[in-house]
């Protein structure tokens, strides 16, 4: 089984620009789905928006092509993509010939879902969209809608994980907010690198006390775990903790390496949030 020490995050790798999809190293879900409560079937829906920024290859003629890249990765996938093994199956691409844009988009899609299935039959695929250079200046930029928990002034004095900050109003009626911080850091569970993003938490329920939900997305500032892990922590957090009715995570981390990973989970099915980029990332 593929652990993270065995990938190649934190060591000297060889750039390799020629087409080599054995670079995708896969690690298993479920290894800290264990970790953090969840169940073989998990109590939420959702997905992994990945955005390449550094997306390269030739066309027949030996003629450079850039591109923007989109990857929805399905969370009922048994495996994650560690990022740096995507960064240098992305740079693989860099002086390999492809035919056309369509041929290289089948290709990532192949590669990538038998990797998140790692063998497996591919129940889901990984969904492949490239943004070409005449429709860059269509890319927008939006924050995360909702109410901001960064406007509190309080006190913060806890940086790992403490699920006990979460309180909630069981005695009042239900209600349905969406709040959101750009407070959430974290940082990689092999190297320690630290990993800077924004939340968004909507749910229905028992209110949730806004101070404690902010010291809890605050202390996660020096806890070592993957984008996809913190986000299912922190849904698995609320549910115990604050009983909610109704409960959607998403996080926009900022990119590393060319990379940014957006992990989106919910408990409910629903249309996905649009995959559009924050001013940070």
């Amino acid at each position: 089984m593929n652990t993270p020490e065995q990938s190649q995050l934190g060591k000297t790798s060889a750039y390799v620009d020629q087409y080599d999809a054995s670079l995708l190293f896969p690690i298993p879900r479920q290894t800290k789905r264990d970790e953090i409560g969840v169940p073989a079937q998990p109590p939420f829906f959702g997905a992994d928006f990945w955005t390449g920024y550094e997306l390269s290859w030739l066309n027949p003629k030996g003629k450079p092509q850039v591109a923007l890249a989109r990857f929805m990765v399905p969370a009922e996938s048994t495996h994650i993509i560690e990022s740096k093994s995507f960064k240098l199956y992305l740079n693989s691409f860099n002086n390999t010939r492809i035919a056309d844009v369509a041929e290289l988009q089948q290709r990532l899609r192949d590669d990538l879902s038998a990797a998140i299935w790692h063998g497996q039959v591919v129940k889901a695929p990984v969904s492949v969209q490239l943004v070409l250079p005449e429709n860059f200046d269509r890319e927008p930029v939006h924050e995360l809608d909702g109410q901001n928990l960064d406007r509190l002034d309080l006190d913060c004095d806890e940086y790992q994980p403490n699920p006990a900050l979460l309180i909630a109003n069981f005695n009042e009626a239900p209600v349905t907010e969406t709040l959101t911080s750009n407070l959430l850091k974290s940082n990689c569970l092999v190297t320690g690198q630290p990993d800077w993003g924004s939340v968004r938490i909507s749910y229905t329920g028992p209110q949730i006390d806004q101070a404690g939900l902010l010291r809890y997305i605050v202390s996660f500032r020096n806890h070592n775990e993957f984008h996809e892990q913190c986000v299912e922590r922190i849904f698995m957090d609320i549910t115990r903790q604050c009983k909610p009715l109704r409960l959607e995570v998403y996080a926009r981390y900022t990119r590393r390496g060319g990379l940014d990973i957006n992990p989106w989970r919910t408990s409910h099915p629903q249309a996905m949030p649009a995959n559009v980029r924050t001013a940070r990332q």
